[in-house]
């Protein structure tokens, strides 16, 4: 039984291309973005792993991308199941405006604490900590069943999100896991032992 796990982020996003914080925002991939998500596509193609298994959240940005991967896989008959509980961290009031206004209204210190702290939200927003608290029952409830039964699964979904699953993947406390970089459109592999627990982590690229 192969039981992999793939977490996928999604492609740049037009608000990504503008430096603007998106959180529970809504915008579409720009071409940037489409491209990233059809060489994660082909990435896995090229590796030979074809999901048993689709989930990701209910913002466009990552289900365009779980779709522009999947038609370079080949995969088109398919039944993906999207879930509010994968979309990104939301960042209050400090979403649609851009990165670096935000540290001219708030200081750099302050904007460096809501974006990398764990259990610090952003005013009117989310802390790492609120979108783990979402995400890990989601996951255990969705996604641990069929990786025990030796499924591929393959969820596409957003920075914040992932980074919970990925806490968890990896046995990561909340100071290591803000730190840590998740490029767009580079599909992860786990490869999941019959308890759970992580054997093996890959970032795939094309060739």
């Amino acid at each position: 039984m192969s039981r992999s796990l793939i977490l996928l982020r999604h492609g740049q996003s037009a608000w990504n291309a503008r430096n603007l914080f998106t959180g529970i925002r809504d915008p579409d991939l720009t071409e940037r973005g489409i491209e990233e998500a059809r060489r994660a596509g082909k990435a896995l193609r090229e590796h030979g792993i074809i999901p048993d298994a689709w989930f990701t959240s209910a913002l466009q940005r990552a289900y365009h991308t779980l779709d522009f991967a999947l038609q370079e896989m080949g995969i088109t008959d398919l039944v993906i199941t999207r879930s509010s509980k994968l979309n990104e961290r939301d960042y209050g009031d400090l979403s649609g405006l851009n990165k670096d206004d935000a540290r001219q209204r708030w200081g750099d210190d302050q904007v460096h604490i809501w974006r990398r702290s764990f259990d610090i939200a952003p005013p009117g927003g989310e802390s790492l900590k609120d979108t783990a608290n979402r995400v890990l029952p989601w996951y255990e409830r969705n996604v641990a069943p069929l990786l025990l039964t030796g499924q591929t699964v393959l969820i596409a979904a957003h920075g914040n999100s992932l980074r919970a699953l990925i806490m968890k993947l990896e046995e990561l406390d909340g100071e290591a896991i803000t730190n840590r970089e998740i490029a767009t459109g580079v599909p992860i592999v786990y490869k999941i032992a019959p308890d759970g627990t992580t054997l093996s982590v890959e970032e795939l690229r094309p060739a």
